[in-house]
């Protein structure tokens, strides 16, 4: 059990990565919460996806309800090794709430951030 917002006393909430590859291009599916206990198991899952080499991430967020500074950070973070090999890292689908705290910080000018995910990447996946 953890704090909630509120003090009261709530189940944590489980955060689920998955990740889809195609042609140098990832999805990153993350549903959940995005904080201090959760963010550890994000930052294992982008550098493991890392160790592939992709091109291109885009972080699917239509599952994220929550995500806080510490989150933000690892999605930076993921941003900076991205760039540093060359790459592209995108944020794709997030809910009010996540699209607010981008805003909020400015972050939503330094991550090229969609509605949805991009067709091209969708048809990729499934082609035919």
């Amino acid at each position: 059990m953890t704090r909630g917002r509120y003090g009261a006393s709530v189940p944590a909430v489980e955060l689920k990565v998955s990740t889809r590859s195609h042609a140098g291009h990832a999805i990153l599916a993350v549903t959940g919460e995005i904080d201090l206990y959760t963010a550890p198991r994000l930052q294992a899952e982008f550098a493991r996806l890392l160790e592939t080499g992709p091109e291109r991430v885009v972080i699917d967020m239509s599952g994220v309800e929550f995500c806080d500074s510490t989150g933000m950070n690892v999605l930076l973070s993921a941003l900076k090794r991205m760039r540093e090999r060359g790459g592209v890292l995108e944020v794709a689908a997030p809910r009010p709430a996540v699209r607010k705290i981008l805003q909020v910080t400015g972050l939503d000018s330094v991550f090229t951030v969609y509605d949805a995910i991009p067709a091209e990447l969708l048809t990729a996946e499934h082609p035919g």
